[in-house]
């Protein structure tokens, strides 16, 4: 069994994670703490807003100089956009500029709830596709929305918990079980995880990993958060790997009870 944990790897877009955690690199105070938070994580893999994070302005301070891209896989995401347009923009100027093809994918559809406009997301997800992206898709948690993503080329499902910063946690765990069900590849919760009990959870139902930023960033101890993630990603994993007991109505006893004195 010890083996088989260690051979236990995250594959997405043919890139091998010995974490199931991913950590968002925004809300920090500094990319100093931000350095600090991910290495707490274990994190093989951060999320890098491109519109909002500098990695490619070498004439301001860049998160490259805090975390090397060499050693951790920096996966630039669209947050911010809201249009097609936008994403596609925005994804072609990462890999432009610093040769990015694995890439996360999210189309929001109001400010206010920061959901994703998944018309807008699937026709991303096409066009990015057929240009030679890996795509990891920012979702609702719709199954046939999923499956259609799947079979426009999404690399991994990422669908939310609940609004992004709610911290209101996975809040419909029969349509994410139902996701992970259909899926042939990785299902990633993404967006309003709001503490380590929650990512038990996910990762329970048998979700490949947990995306998590807010969480971390706006705790009053970022640090020690980012350690509390990491266990709670493993103590998941292990929990699904080895299989709950059968739930039953009745009370059943521990201890035998035949052959009593």
């Amino acid at each position: 069994m010890v083996d088989k944990l260690k051979k236990d790897i995250l594959k997405v877009a043919g890139r091998s994670l010995k974490s199931r955690l991913i950590v968002g690199t925004g809300k920090y105070k500094n990319f100093s703490e931000t350095v600090r938070a991910v290495k707490a994580s274990g994190a093989d893999m951060v999320t890098v807003a491109v519109r909002r994070v500098n990695i490619l302005d070498k004439k301001k301070p860049l998160l490259t100089d805090y975390l090397n891209p060499k050693k951790i896989i920096f996966l630039p995401n669209t947050a911010g956009c809201f249009t097609s347009e936008e994403a596609l923009r925005t994804l072609r100027l990462a890999r432009e500029m610093g040769g990015w093809k694995l890439v996360k994918l999210e189309v929001l559809g109001d400010k206010k709830t920061l959901y994703p406009n998944m018309i807008e997301t699937i026709k991303s997800t096409k066009i990015l596709v057929k240009e030679g992206f890996k795509v990891m898709v920012y979702c609702t948690d719709d199954p046939l929305l999923a499956k259609k993503l799947e079979d426009c080329g999404a690399s991994a499902i990422m669908p939310l918990a609940s609004p992004i910063g709610s911290g209101l946690g996975l809040q419909n765990k029969v349509n994410i079980s139902l996701i992970i069900k259909q899926s042939k590849v990785p299902v990633i919760i993404d967006a309003g995880i709001g503490t380590a009990s929650d990512a038990t959870i996910a990762m329970e139902l048998g979700c490949e990993g947990v995306l998590i930023n807010s969480a971390i960033a706006t705790a009053r101890k970022p640090i020690l958060m980012a350690k509390a993630f990491k266990d709670a990603v493993i103590s998941g994993r292990n929990s699904y790997l080895a299989g709950r007991m059968k739930k039953n109505y009745f009370a059943t006893a521990s201890s035998p009870t035949k052959g009593l004195i």
